[in-house]
């Protein structure tokens, strides 16, 4: 089916069919371009610009054979969901961690010093002379570091652990801030978003073994799913729970 022009704003469209998947993209011409390009927008998806002459049966093939790598970044810009109106970094409030929710406790006025977790509260010393405004910026920035630490404590174990099961040489292993996605593996290293912490154990498992099959196989093929498949066999359940617990970890 195409949508050419869109009804509404005069927006160029098409779609292509791959396999069950059905790809959208956005049309931007320019009469200066002389070869066409394909990006993912954020906001958009899949942006195709091209020559003013060039036909949408053109494009339509362009985007088909470039398919795959369309599908792979399509799912990598949305890795991680849209977050939750900002937080305020006040005592009271909310965070997970594995899984279970604890309750932030600013000291002000107490000597600096690590975040503690005592009692289903994480207590947060500051003292007194840091300025009102500035406090919820001091207190994120203690809550990452306390959860990084955690993650360069637990995750790597974790990835070793996936990692054996594949009879694979255990990885090194990062503990990263990436925005827009959970995990990532490239050239045998794996890096883990801190915020997976939050996560209740299957959870972690998921990214984890996620990204050590990535060591096997680079993109999304049947392969990789069918390898995830041998160390998961409940992977959808856990991925669709992810997601669904997501915005609630980005922050």
């Amino acid at each position: 089916m195409r949508l050419i022009p869109e009804a509404l704003g005069g927006t160029e469209r098409s779609e292509v069919m791959w396999g069950t998947t059905r790809i959208r993209y956005q049309v931007r011409r320019s009469a200066r371009r002389r070869t066409v390009s394909l990006a993912i927008d954020p906001g958009l998806g899949l942006v195709v610009t091209a020559p003013e002459g060039t036909g949408v049966d053109r494009l339509d093939s362009i985007v088909r054979g470039k398919a795959e790598w369309v599908v792979e970044h399509l799912r990598r810009s949305s890795d991680l969901p849209p977050p939750l109106p900002a937080r305020e970094f006040v005592s009271g409030e909310g965070f997970w961690y594995l899984g279970k929710q604890l309750r932030l406790r600013v000291i002000v006025g107490r000597s600096p010093g690590p975040i503690a977790l005592r009692g289903g509260w994480l207590e947060l010393p500051m003292l007194s002379d840091v300025p009102e405004e500035a406090r919820p910026r001091v207190a994120r920035a203690a809550l990452i570091d306390w959860y990084r630490r955690r993650g360069e404590e637990r995750l790597p174990e974790e990835v070793r652990r996936w990692a054996g099961k594949l009879d694979l040489n255990a990885p090194s292993v990062l503990i990263a801030d990436q925005e827009k996605r959970w995990g990532s593996c490239s050239l045998g290293v794996v890096r883990l978003n801190w915020r997976v912490l939050q996560a209740p154990k299957r959870l972690i498992e998921y990214v984890a073994a996620h990204e050590v099959v990535h060591l096997i196989h680079e993109d999304h093929s049947r392969a990789f799913w069918a390898t995830l498949g041998r160390l998961l066999p409940d992977y959808e359940s856990r991925k669709a729970a992810l997601r669904e617990m997501g915005p609630k970890m980005v922050w």
